[in-house]
């Protein structure tokens, strides 16, 4: 068999392969190297098989095979291939810039320049290992060679490369002064927008976009409805969906979850409820958008109830979803559900690490069961910042002083640097120890040491455990010597620090503060009010009860709640709202009667 009909049998077999081994194409190269070859057709089976093989991975081999080609072999389409095709390498980009630019050169060696696919293809690439200074080489190459003034794809990839980089200014001076644009162009400038920050930027290019006569298709509108979900501006979203109901735009379950995430976003949810009620396809981050959403406002029944209704759909909850309804219980203190999402977790062998450990860890907490959260927090495998703290303020919540100085140490050593949330744990668990010296060390290393900026949260703290202490003095010498101004947080508590120990007079002066900070709100009126009660000023206390009532303010009830059999009960001061009031009202009359029997009745030292 002569050189001619080996080649033609190699390429008969190579064409068959599906999919090529590795030793294949060795047999095809070891041919190439011992034989004179036939000239290969540009569109030639090879060039395909090559960039799909295990052996792309490996750009030493590639070099090898196109370094043994003959040079006419050596075409323009051949290293598109194979740039197109090079696999990214996010753990280790430099090795990636690496394999470009070496293909690169040995192009150019080879007098072959890259054409309108190969600079796209470059730049993708440089995108994705954010190599803005190695793609402004290519952006210079692409104007002197003409091809931004010829071809709209080569400068979509300009404008992904500087907007991924973060420079949307260089992305919008490219969008400019463009000649051509099509979707992907416009898509691509408000994308860039929204993802750095300037949300109002990206839905005023948006609507440049549709004064240009460009309809925008689904991926858009959803960077949209992104933007006005990160304003908070509720008008300006509803203008966006009616825009997709005018126009006809096929509302699919991307657009539906968006709607959802931006009405709850804008605090609506009665109309993120309808766009959900009426979506006919519904995926889990539906769900998780409604769960989510709902917990950030503060409504976790409701969240918990919509969970409900997901597990009767048989949808499997993911992470996101885990953790929203875990953050649910802990605010609700629901014990028993966190208790099924923990169970949840370890029965489908979920890592109890990252979110949903910390999760798990803030629940226990929260819900009073300080045990498991620390059993959770010991069994996980990496802890961050958010587990470290999460742990201390539980600690501190439950009173666990000297465990919630220890984790912080152990924090310290493992070398976990501190938030500002974690010091108000720190703070916290000082205060309830009554451990002042140890306090003031720590509030002044946040500054000294970890170079965190104190904030009102932190100063309140601190005039909380100098008030519990007995120290009003320093407290109220710290507090005057603030560098920044004293919110609500801080007067309250000095406020409370007066109601401890008695100091009505400086209540007096700080109640004026207080007012100056929050007028509309009950509180300092009602710490007041028990500040004279305590203090036998019946006169001062009916005083103060009658401005409020001038004032038409009424203090907010108090709320509590109970898990029974997995369902959560609320109840309010006075409330008859349950379909048991009466039983449970007859039931507590019962209690207070033998409480008075039994003359077990505490000395009321509040009015209100």
């Amino acid at each position: 068999m002569n050189s001619q009909e080996l080649w033609v049998h190699a390429y008969t077999r190579l064409r068959s392969c599906k999919p090529i081994t590795i030793a294949h194409l060795k047999q095809t190269h070891t041919l190439l190297i011992k034989t004179t070859p036939l000239p290969l057709p540009t569109q030639h089976p090879i060039f395909p098989k090559l960039t799909s093989s295990p052996h792309h991975k490996n750009l030493t081999y590639i070099l090898s095979f196109l370094n043994d080609l003959d040079k006419p072999d050596l075409c323009l389409s051949l290293y598109n291939s194979i740039i197109q095709g090079l696999p990214s390498n996010p753990t280790n980009k430099t090795t990636s810039l690496l394999h470009v630019f070496e293909l690169l050169r040995h192009m150019l060696l080879n007098d072959i320049l890259p054409d309108h696919y190969t600079v796209p293809s470059v730049l993708k690439a440089f995108a994705q290992c954010r190599a803005l200074r190695e793609g402004q080489q290519i952006h210079a190459y692409a104007i002197k060679s003409g091809l931004v003034l010829s071809n709209v794809y080569v400068n979509n990839t300009i404008m992904r490369l500087y907007a991924v980089c973060g420079f949307i200014n260089y992305a919008r001076k490219v969008f400019d002064e463009s000649p051509q644009r099509d979707l992907v162009s416009w898509t691509t400038l408000i994308q860039g927008y929204v993802k750095m920050g300037y949300a109002r930027e990206g839905v005023e290019a948006f609507f440049d976009m549709c004064d240009a006569k460009m309809r925008p298709d689904e991926m858009t509108l959803v960077i949209v409805l992104s933007a006005c979900s990160k304003l908070g501006d509720l008008s300006l979203g509803r203008k966006i969906s009616r825009y997709i109901d005018d126009n006809g735009v096929n509302p699919d379950v991307f657009i539906g979850n968006a709607l959802v995430n931006m009405y709850l976003e804008c605090g609506d949810d009665e109309l993120a409820r309808g766009v959900f009620d009426g979506m006919p396809v519904r995926n889990v981050v539906s769900w998780n958008s409604m769960i989510s959403g709902l917990a950030h406002q503060g409504k976790y029944k409701e969240a918990l109830d919509v969970f409900q209704e997901m597990q009767r759909t048989g949808l499997e909850p993911d992470d996101v979803t885990l953790v929203g309804v875990l953050n649910s219980c802990a605010n609700l203190g629901v014990l028993e559900l966190g208790k099924w999402v923990h169970a949840y977790v370890d029965r489908n062998q979920i890592e109890a690490d990252g979110y949903i450990g910390n999760a798990l860890v803030d629940m226990y907490a929260k819900c009073g069961s300080i045990d498991r959260a620390f059993r959770v927090f010991q069994g996980m495998k990496r802890r961050d910042v958010y587990s470290y703290t999460a742990m201390i303020v539980g600690l501190a919540m439950h009173g666990e002083v000297d465990m919630a100085l220890d984790i912080f140490t152990e924090m310290i050593k493992m070398g976990i640097q501190p938030d500002e949330v974690t010091f108000v744990g720190v703070l916290a668990a000082c205060s309830h120890g009554g451990l002042v010296a140890e306090g003031q060390k720590y509030f002044r290393d946040m500054s000294t040491v970890y170079k965190l900026r104190p904030q009102t949260e932190h100063y309140g703290c601190m005039v909380d455990l100098l008030g519990r202490a007995g120290l009003i003095g320093e407290a109220v010498e710290f507090v005057n010597n603030m560098p920044i101004e004293p919110d609500a947080f801080v007067w309250g508590a000095l406020l409370g620090a007066c109601r401890i120990h008695g100091k009505v007079e400086l209540a007096e002066a700080v109640m004026e503060k207080l007012l100056k900070v929050e007028p509309e709100r009950d509180g300092a009126y009602v710490l007041m009010s028990n500040i004279y009660s305590s203090a036998n000023k019946w006169r001062d206390a009916v005083q103060l009860r009658r401005t409020m009532k001038e004032k038409k303010m009424k203090k907010t009830p108090g709320c509590s709640s109970i898990e029974v059999e997995g369902v959560v009960h609320e109840f309010r001061k006075g409330d008859k709202s349950h379909k048991r009031s009466k039983q449970i009202y007859k039931l507590l009359d019962e209690i207070m009667s033998h409480i008075n029997d039994y003359g077990v009745l505490a000395h009321r030292s509040t009015l209100l």
